[in-house]
């Protein structure tokens, strides 16, 4: 929300954050490839109240029934600002997805995050977004049950807007130093909250739950899930925000504020995860100890956390409850007897697999396969060419189990280890979380 500083610090002190936060984020795009594809300006695309330019990017591969990521750009900067400012076109011609980037017109060129029409969904920039995602749904086919927003500083705030008014359209988000949705709210027509941006204005979970619930009476469905990033030394839309995002968006979700998962991803970086410990959990939240405002923009983290980096189309990753981690054969091996084992999810080829008619569970060409027909615990998880027979055949449980159809025995981190290289195995079914797994 770099530009919005204008209203507290000089004008030259503004511009100068600005141009510095601009700078980073281009930094991060690097020498660009060439790609036919290019960012192309979209007229007429439905009710602007907003006033916004819609600009679009859809990539020479884009899949059939695309996902749609929709990328919000700073205070002070644009849609074509993000697209040179960001990697999502560069991913996009990776994985097939269409990328949206909503363009600011008025003067201040921030988001508006604080007028009731906008956070109540019945005009302002939030109307003129949802126009434009239901234009592209309309015109190339896009997959109307994947589409998510992200944004930086003012866009993570309209980020937040777009989840906490049309949850029935967006499925998650991620946003880079933000606040909380209706946090920015003002009644005599500013676009800046000193209380909000100064990190004053503290709720409980319940209270920012409730404004969302409050914004969609009658929905029953799912609520979206939410990426946040913020750093400590955040001195424009300042760090406790990011606490009060943690609590909105995991209240909504219905899970409390007790972190299910704690890593560190990178030196002075801390990740915590609610309702959840795998990589889409509901709620993911990365604390940066030695960052500012102009944060990083680890574009791919965000589309893990949406799933559209996930294994090549068909497969799955076959993840543990307890560790974490996914079903791996070892150095990619494809050897008839090659076991099983639990090791860092990296959405490798020997990570990836097939779930067939018959219940098959292929990778690198074999089956996963009860060793030897065994029936007795201990019996290996082993993988082998394939052949039809019972103890190549699996039944994913509604518990989490995966149990073989040979033998009714349970998948089995052996000895409930979690660590890399922990061997599968098969075992009697007991309710561990060492034996329940996730497809994702």
């Amino acid at each position: 929300m770099a530009a919005a500083l204008r209203w507290r610090r000089t004008t030259a002190t503004a511009l100068a954050l600005i141009i510095a936060i601009t700078a980073a984020l281009l930094a991060l795009s690097g020498p660009r490839p060439a790609y036919a594809a290019q960012l192309t300006q979209i007229s007429g695309f439905g009710s602007n109240p907003g006033n916004l330019g819609m600009y679009l990017y859809v990539p020479d591969n884009v899949t059939a029934n695309p996902a749609i990521v929709v990328g919000n750009h700073w205070c002070g900067g644009s849609g074509p600002d993000f697209y040179n400012g960001s990697q999502f076109d560069e991913q996009a011609n990776q994985y097939g997805f269409i990328v949206i980037y909503p363009s600011v017109t008025r003067a201040s060129k921030c988001f508006d995050v604080a007028s009731q029409a906008s956070l109540s969904g019945t005009g302002g920039d939030s109307v003129s977004i949802k126009s434009m995602v239901d234009h592209v749904i309309a015109n190339y086919g896009a997959d109307r049950n994947r589409v998510f927003a992200a944004g930086v500083s003012s866009g993570a705030m309209m980020t937040n807007v777009l989840l906490g008014v049309y949850p029935e359209v967006f499925k998650a988000g991620a946003a880079f130093a933000g606040v909380p949705y209706t946090c920015f709210a003002t009644g005599n027509g500013s676009e800046w909250n000193s209380e909000c941006s100064e990190g004053r204005i503290n709720r409980t979970p319940q209270q920012w739950g409730d404004a969302v619930r409050n914004a969609n009476p009658g929905y029953t469905g799912p609520w979206p899930r939410m990426q946040l990033w913020h750093g400590v030394n955040d001195d424009v839309l300042r760090y406790p925000n990011f606490q009060e995002q943690i609590d909105q968006w995991t209240n909504v979700n219905g899970t409390d504020q007790v972190a299910d998962y704690t890593d560190a991803p990178q030196a002075n970086w801390t990740r915590t995860r609610y309702g959840g410990t795998g990589g889409q959990a509901l709620v993911e939240a990365i604390s940066m100890g030695d960052q500012a405002h102009n944060i990083p923009h680890p574009i791919t983290e965000t589309l893990r956390f949406f799933g559209l980096t996930g294994q090549q189309a068909g497969t799955t990753a076959i993840v543990g409850a307890a560790s974490n981690r996914c079903a791996d054969l070892p150095g990619a091996a494809t050897a008839n007897g090659t076991q099983a084992q639990l090791w860092d999810c990296n959405q490798r080829a020997n990570q990836a697999f097939t779930r067939t008619a018959a219940g098959e569970l292929r990778v690198g060409g074999k089956c996963l396969d009860a060793s030897g027909w065994g029936t007795t615990n201990g019996t290996k998880a082993v993988v082998w060419d394939c052949s039809g027979g019972a103890n190549q055949r699996w039944n994913v449980n509604a518990n989490g189990t995966i149990t073989n159809v040979h033998n009714g025995l349970c998948l089995d981190a052996s000895g409930a280890a979690t660590a890399n290289g922990t061997p599968l195995v098969l075992w009697t079914c007991n309710g561990g979380a060492n034996q329940r797994w996730t497809l994702r």
